[in-house]
C-alpha cells in the first residue's frame, strides 16, 4: 500500500511523531503539512493545489501566523510544499503538499537512524517511591503550590541527572507506574507521563502583517569600559603630541573635518596599518613632507615651472576667464599627474617649435628672436610688492584687514572734513548774459532750469522776463 493511501485512511491525526518532525522540519511544520493534506486528499487528487486562507489554518492547527510561516519556509526548503499567492485575495494562499518527497525523507531519515547505535529499553532504573508525609512541591516559576495527590513510582531508561534547582531533569516520555492513593494494596497501571522541567508560560500572540513585519531593535554592540588606543607610541604624552601635529596639518591643508581625519589616521595604526605620519612624527620632519612627489614639471614639489604655469594661466585668460579664476584653474591642473602630464608634453612641444623658430630667424640675421612673454623673467608677486606699488600711488592704501570700528571711524572723519570744508558756491552770472540767452527758445528752457537751481542767484522771471529780485 501506498503511503498516501495508507495516510488518508488513518484521517486527521492528533498524536506527535518524533521521527515525522525530523523529516518535516519540526513540529508546526509537521502538523501544517498533514492538514494540508487532509485537504488534499478530500480533493481525490495528490497534484491539486488547496485554496485555503490563514485564518483558516488557525482554526484547525492552532498555529499562529508566525509559526505558519515558519512551519511553510522548513516545508518549502525541503522541497515537501510548494506555495502560491492568490492575487484577489491577499490573506488567501494556495498549497500543493508533496506526499511523494514525505516518502523519500522518511526512507532517508529511517536509514539514518538504523545505522546509530540505540539504548535497550529494558534496562530501567527505579527510583524512591514518594511518600505521603513529604512536603508539598512548590513551583518556582510562578510561586504555585501544587500537592502531592498520588503515590507514583517512576522508572527511567537514563540515570536522573540533577539540575541547580533540586529537581531530576527526565526525558519527555518516561514510562511510570501509577497507584491510587487510597492504600499501597491498590493495583497498578503504568501510564505515559510527560514530565516537563519548566513550567508552562503564558504567551502573548500579535498578529502581524506578514508583508510588513514588526522591525527589530537592533543589537547594541557591547564596547569594552576605559577603551584606550595602543600603538607604537610609548607613552601618553607622546600619542598626544602626534595627535596635536595631526590636527595641525589637518587645518593647515583645510580638511573638512580636522578631527575624524586624526582619528581615521590613528585607528588605521592601532589595527597594524603602516603610517608614514609616525615615522615622519618620530623622526622629526614635518609631517607629509616625505609623501611628497617631485614631477617633472615641478622646480621642487608643488611649485610648477613658472613659464610653464603662466602659459597655462594665458590660455584660460584667453578663454574669457578672469585673471584670478585663471591662475586659480590653471594651478589646480597642473596638481593634477595626469593632466599635468599630459599638458607639460604639450608644452615641451611648443617649447620645441619655438626654439625651431628662434634659430631659423638668427640665421637669417635676427639678433634677438621673438620669444612669448612668459619665457621673460620677472619678479615674483607677493603681498608686499603690491603693497609698496599701491602705496606709492595711494599712501593710506592698506592690505590688512579692517574691522568695523575703524571702517566708521574713518567714515566719521571723512564727514567732518566734508563739513569743515563747504563747497563753495558757483559764481552767480551777470544778469545781462541770461536776458540775452533767455531770447533763443533753447536758452530759454537752459535760464528756466538754471534759476529754478539756484535761488542764491537772486533771479526771477517776471513778464516774461529775466529780473533781479533783489535790486539793493
Amino acid at each position: 500500500m501506498k503511503l498516501g493511501v495508507f495516510c488518508q485512511n488513518l484521517g486527521n491525526p492528533i498524536v506527535y511523531y518524533p521521527r515525522l518532525a525530523k523529516a518535516t522540519g519540526g513540529v508546526a511544520a509537521s502538523i501544517l503539512f498533514w492538514q494540508l493534506f487532509q485537504w488534499q486528499s478530500k480533493l481525490g487528487n495528490y497534484k491539486s493545489w488547496v485554496r485555503v486562507t490563514i485564518d483558516e489554518i488557525e482554526k484547525e492547527t492552532g498555529l499562529t501566523p508566525t509559526e505558519q510561516e515558519l512551519a511553510r519556509r522548513e516545508l518549502v526548503k525541503r522541497s515537501l510544499l510548494k506555495e502560491r499567492l492568490v492575487t484577489e485575495h491577499f490573506d488567501t494562499l494556495e498549497f500543493c503538499p508533496d506526499i511523494d518527497a514525505l516518502e523519500k525523507q522518511l526512507n532517508d531519515c529511517w536509514m539514518e537512524a538504523f545505522h546509530v547505535p540505540s539504548f535497550n529499553p529494558k534496562d530501567e532504573v527505579s527510583l524512591q517511591k514518594s511518600s505521603f508525609d513529604k512536603p508539598d512541591l512548590v513551583n518556582n516559576q510562578n510561586n504555585l503550590d501544587s500537592v502531592v495527590t498520588t503515590e507514583t513510582i517512576v522508572e527511567a531508561v537514563k540515570p536522573t541527572k540533577v539540575e541547580k534547582n533540586g529537581y531530576s531533569a527526565l526525558s519527555r516520555h518516561t514510562p511510570t507506574t501509577e497507584q491510587s492513593g487510597t492504600g499501597f494494596d491498590s493495583s497498578s497501571t503504568h501510564t505515559a507521563v510527560e514530565v516537563v522541567d519548566n513550567a508552562c508560560k503564558t504567551t502573548r500572540i500579535t498578529k502581524t502583517d506578514r508583508f510588513f513585519p514588526v522591525q527589530r531593535q537592533p543589537i547594541a554592540v557591547k564596547v569594552s569600559p576605559n577603551y584606550q588606543f595602543s600603538g607604537p607610541w610609548e607613552t601618553i604624552e607622546q600619542f598626544e603630541e602626534f595627535q596635536r601635529a595631526l590636527l595641525e596639518y589637518a587645518k593647515n591643508l583645510g580638511f573638512n573635518s580636522p578631527s575624524g581625519w586624526v582619528f581615521k589616521i590613528v585607528d588605521d595604526i592601532t589595527k597594524g596599518l603602516v603610517s608614514p605620519f609616525w615615522d615622519e612624527f618620530v623622526s622629526g620632519i614635518p609631517l607629509g613632507e616625505s609623501q611628497k612627489v617631485k614631477r617633472d614639471w615641478e622646480i621642487e614639489p608643488g611649485v610648477p615651472y613658472p613659464a610653464f604655469e603662466e602659459e597655462h594661466t594665458q590660455y584660460y585668460v584667453h578663454k574669457g576667464e578672469p585673471l584670478e579664476v585663471a591662475v586659480s584653474k590653471a594651478r589646480s591642473d597642473l596638481r593634477n599627474p595626469v593632466i599635468g602630464k599630459d599638458l607639460w608634453e604639450g608644452f615641451l612641444r611648443k617649447c620645441d617649435r619655438i626654439a625651431d623658430d628662434a634659430i631659423r630667424a638668427k640665421k637669417l640675421g635676427v639678433a634677438t628672436p621673438y620669444l612669448p612673454p612668459s619665457f621673460s623673467n620677472k619678479p615674483q608677486i607677493t603681498k608686499e610688492s603690491v603693497i609698496t606699488k599701491l602705496s606709492a600711488i595711494t599712501p593710506k592704501f592698506s592690505l590688512a584687514p579692517s574691522s568695523a570700528e575703524s571702517l566708521a571711524q574713518r567714515s566719521l572723519e571723512s564727514q567732518e572734513i566734508k563739513d569743515e570744508n563747504p563747497e563753495p558756491v558757483a559764481d552767480a552770472p551777470s544778469l545781462s548774459a541770461l536776458q540775452e540767452v533767455y531770447k533763443t527758445p533753447m536758452g530759454r528752457t537752459l535760464v528756466q532750469k538754471q534759476i529754478a537751481e539756484h535761488p542764491e542767484w537772486g533771479y526771477g522771471i517776471v513778464d516774461d522776463q529775466v529780473v533781479d529780485l533783489l535790486p539793493f
